[in-house]
């Protein structure tokens, strides 16, 4: 497999054209925002859209202009989709349900695919959630 490198504005952008045209993606997914779930740099996502998205599913949204975050929906208000990522502490994202471009059907980690589950333990688990995560982080 070829892996390209492109700015993520540009990147994003075409991803998110591919979604609408009902194609599946594979992005090797950065940074820390998902941790314990997904990990940053070694991790990839398989997304495709949806008809309709719940409570629980991790989805490419774009939260500003040209801004996309991959995390998980912790609410909808009509057609306000509220986001926050599992390995976040505080903080939110809110975007229209029309800027929601995908949900990850599954994790592809240590090339097997895994389950992305709907993190409802882990959302209940949010006030311990520092403290399992600087655990996570020292192991």
């Amino acid at each position: 497999m070829r892996t390209v490198t492109l700015p993520d504005k540009t990147l994003m952008s075409e991803v998110a054209v591919l979604l609408a045209g009902g194609k599946q993606v594979t992005l090797k997914v950065k940074g820390n925002s998902m941790l314990p779930f997904i990990v940053g740099g070694l991790d990839s996502v398989v997304l495709q859209k949806q008809e309709s998205y719940r409570r629980g599913d991790v989805v490419l949204a774009e939260v500003g202009q040209s801004r996309f975050v991959l995390h998980r929906i912790i609410r909808i208000d009509g057609n306000v989709v509220v986001l926050m990522g599992d390995g976040n502490l505080t903080g939110t994202e809110q975007c229209g349900l029309s800027a929601v471009h995908g949900r990850a059907i599954f994790i592809v980690h240590n090339s097997r695919p895994v389950n992305c589950g709907r993190g409802r333990i882990w959302r209940m688990l949010l006030p311990v959630r520092k403290y399992l995560l600087a655990i996570y982080r020292r192991i």
